[in-house]
């Protein structure tokens, strides 16, 4: 009887041991992974048909590859003002904006008057995004002095390119009340153009853009520009605005045309600290092929123009990245 009680007694402690060695080994782990914890970076983009998003799985990739620790994914989201929702929710981290939708997000107007949000900060801009006036040979529309009494489409309802054409319209002193204005998204501005059914149409996009090409397709298009001084007064106004030169052979029209843009920007909040920011803005702009690669608009990015057109206040951590020499 008292072999089998020593016998059992020296099982328990052996059991003990092995338990205990268990635990031992799977606190080393979680300390281990504690060390090498992972950063997880969601990154808001736009459709998968448009630029954000093949941009954001670039930026993505470039990220895992140079940040240590990081797991960052890019995912399709309503765009501009649905980012801004959720980053201010903390449903992802880094977001493509239009530096325009960030001002009306930061100063409480437009889409987001009473709504102001707190927060926001800039890691960069990347590539302009056009403000496109397009009318057709024959309508008699040379300047936007002409617009008034006509029917234009002023982008759809709520969108900013509705601010754009407001903004564009004020530069020279008229209204939506001096015009016809139908609140029309991109395709179906087109159509009515090449229906007859409007003068003109307001257009916010890359250049070139699918919807003007579509139209220059069948029809002679005329690209309406802004004046030089109408342009200053607009950016002295609005600092998201930059001034943008279309290319005479982006719709074939014959000449440069000049106009503003805003600018598509990299956004994140006071959340993130300044070490990552950095880190981050520094891998993005130490890999710009890959941004080259993913889209054509890639080659208007650069370390250079990051901080044209920026509308909100610069992360510390971007911004010392871009006062390195």
């Amino acid at each position: 009887m008292k072999k089998r009680i020593i016998a059992l007694l020296a099982a328990v402690a052996m059991l003990t041991v092995v338990i205990t060695g268990c635990g031992g080994s799977t606190g080393e782990q979680k300390t281990g992974d504690t060390a090498g914890e992972k950063k997880f970076f969601n990154i808001a983009t736009g459709g998968t048909a448009g630029v954000y998003y093949p941009l954001g799985g670039a930026i993505a990739e470039i990220i895992n590859k140079n940040i240590s620790g990081a797991n960052a994914t890019a995912q399709s989201t309503g765009a501009s003002v649905a980012n801004v929702n959720m980053l201010t929710e903390g449903n992802v981290q880094i977001a493509f904006v239009q530096n325009d939708i960030a001002y009306y997000a930061t100063n409480g107007t437009e889409m987001f008057k009473d709504k102001k949000v707190d927060g926001l900060k800039c890691l960069a801009t990347i590539y302009p995004e056009t403000v496109q006036l397009v009318t057709l040979e024959g309508k008699g529309i040379k300047s936007v002095a002409d617009l008034k009494g006509k029917k234009i489409a002023v982008g759809a309802a709520g969108s900013s390119v509705t601010g754009n054409s407001r903004h564009v319209l004020e530069a020279y002193g008229l209204t939506f009340e001096d015009i016809q204005p139908q609140y029309l998204s991109f395709a179906e501005a087109a159509n009515s153009l090449k229906d007859g059914n409007i003068d003109a149409a307001f257009l916010t996009a890359g250049v070139p853009t699918a919807a003007v090409q579509d139209i220059a397709a069948q029809h002679k298009v005329v690209m309406v520009p802004i004046e030089a001084d109408k342009i200053d007064s607009m950016i002295q106004k609005y600092p998201f605005y930059t001034k943008v030169v279309i290319p005479a052979d982006a719709y074939k029209q014959g000449a440069d045309i000049e106009t503003v843009g805003v600018k598509a920007m990299l956004v994140a909040t006071d959340k993130m600290d300044e070490q990552t920011a950095y880190d981050i803005t520094k891998a993005i702009f130490t890999n710009l092929d890959q941004l080259k690669a993913a889209h054509a608009v890639g080659q208007y990015i650069s370390k250079e123009t990051a901080k044209d057109g920026v509308s909100i206040p610069m992360h510390a951590g971007a911004e010392k990245f871009f006062n390195e020499k």
